[in-house]
């Protein structure tokens, strides 16, 4: 496992506890750098939507337990936000919630001479996501996706 990967796992973890307190979920946590900065961001979620009274509060709690762990050695800065309403698909349980509904995806390579399609989410699994356009069902290698976000214009 990276440091990456550790530190948003740990990260995860801490937030437990703090989202119930506050009534949202962790929707990720990504450990990046960017430049000559390293961010730590977290996005949070629940079913109306977060608001910065939300993110403010998990911020400020996040961030004391975060300095009394202290077991990310780099400076970083904290960042807390809503995914969006175009949010990436990274987990199953982003794919479960969006079951049934419009998404874009992006392949790594043209598939049918084009690397961009859009439809609605029927179902994934390990291996494959499926999704229906305009009728017709589509199925993707998920190793030839690249990218899959809920669509803001289907």
């Amino acid at each position: 496992m990276s440091k990456r990967e550790i530190y948003e796992e740990r990260t995860e973890k801490l937030l437990d506890s703090i989202v119930e307190k506050f009534g949202v979920e962790v929707y990720d946590v990504e450990y990046v750098k960017e430049g000559k900065e390293y961010y730590l961001r977290v996005y949070i979620d629940k079913p109306e939507g977060v608001n910065i009274l939300d993110c403010e509060n998990v911020s400020r709690e996040l961030s004391d337990v975060l300095d009394e762990q202290d077991f990310i050695p780099d400076a970083y800065i904290l960042e807390v936000s809503s995914p969006g309403l175009g949010r990436t698909l990274k987990k199953d349980r982003h794919l479960a919630k969006s079951l049934g509904q419009a998404v874009e995806i992006k392949t790594y390579k043209p598939v049918d001479k084009q690397k961009e399609f859009e439809g609605i989410l029927k179902a994934y699994d390990a291996a494959q996501i499926t999704i229906e356009q305009e009728g017709d069902v589509r199925t993707f290698e998920r190793a030839d996706v690249a990218l899959i976000k809920l669509a803001l214009n289907l």
